[in-house]
């Protein structure tokens, strides 16, 4: 069965979501044959590469709350992800452009590293003083190496605007097309999908229903057929 994972590496959701659904996971029976594919949601992709302000900022700009209203929150997700036995900055945190992010997580993905990778970056931003936004590509090559990958290749993808734009850009057309305008957002076996960071329980209950409704092969049969098994190939007797 494969679960495909909709989220950006700003949305402290995903975070919380991506702990609550892995807590559930562990605890379905038939978790070595759940396939867990992350795919790209660019929260704010109009925003210039270069434009990073504290979050603080940008929740007062784009949600016309107060300051203090935004901090509230901050402490409210903080509380949220030490529930899910995860580290949350709740002050001192900015907020940037995560497309670079969504293009190293398909190189990742094409060398098996691309969960390594996620949850290096979610922790880099949600939990470490170290800014993944402001200190430049260097940034991002650290923490990649730190997946897994080949600082060379890392080196290469961003400094090529264009080496996986085009599957981010598919990631985000596809999330539209299934409905999803905000994440995080799963999807199981193109079935069913769970929207936002719900807890465990209820991933449970979508993993357990996803796997009760996979479609069973359906065999047609003509008749003996030669063809190859174990023991070898049927060799036609003349």
């Amino acid at each position: 069965m494969r679960v495909e994972i909709w989220s950006d590496i700003a949305c402290p959701w995903c975070y919380v979501g991506k702990a609550r659904f892995e807590k559930a996971l562990e605890a379905f029976p038939h978790r070595d044959e759940v396939e867990v594919v992350h795919r790209s949601f660019e929260l704010d992709p109009g925003r210039a590469k270069g434009d990073v302000q504290p979050v603080i900022t940008m929740l007062t700009r784009k949600y016309g709350m107060s300051a203090a209203q935004a901090q509230a929150g901050e402490e409210n997700l903080g509380a949220q992800a030490a529930a899910e036995g995860l580290d949350y900055r709740t002050q001192g945190r900015d907020h940037g452009n995560t497309f670079d992010m969504h293009r190293l997580l398909h190189l990742a993905k094409a060398h098996g590293k691309q969960d390594e990778l996620i949850q290096i970056l979610y922790r880099a931003n949600f939990a470490e003083e170290r800014s993944v936004f402001s200190e430049g590509d260097e940034r991002l090559v650290e923490l990649a190496v730190a997946a897994g990958l080949d600082a060379d290749d890392v080196r290469g993808v961003l400094a090529d605007p264009e080496a996986y734009a085009d599957d981010v850009r598919a990631d985000e057309r596809e999330a539209a097309q299934l409905g999803a305008n905000g994440v995080p957002f799963f999807v199981l076996d193109r079935k069913f999908g769970v929207s936002g960071a719900q807890p465990a329980e209820v991933f449970q209950q979508a993993l357990t229903q996803a796997w009760g409704e996979r479609s069973p092969l359906t065999l047609i049969d003509q008749g003996d057929a030669d063809g190859c098994g174990p023991d070898g190939c049927a060799v036609p007797q003349h």
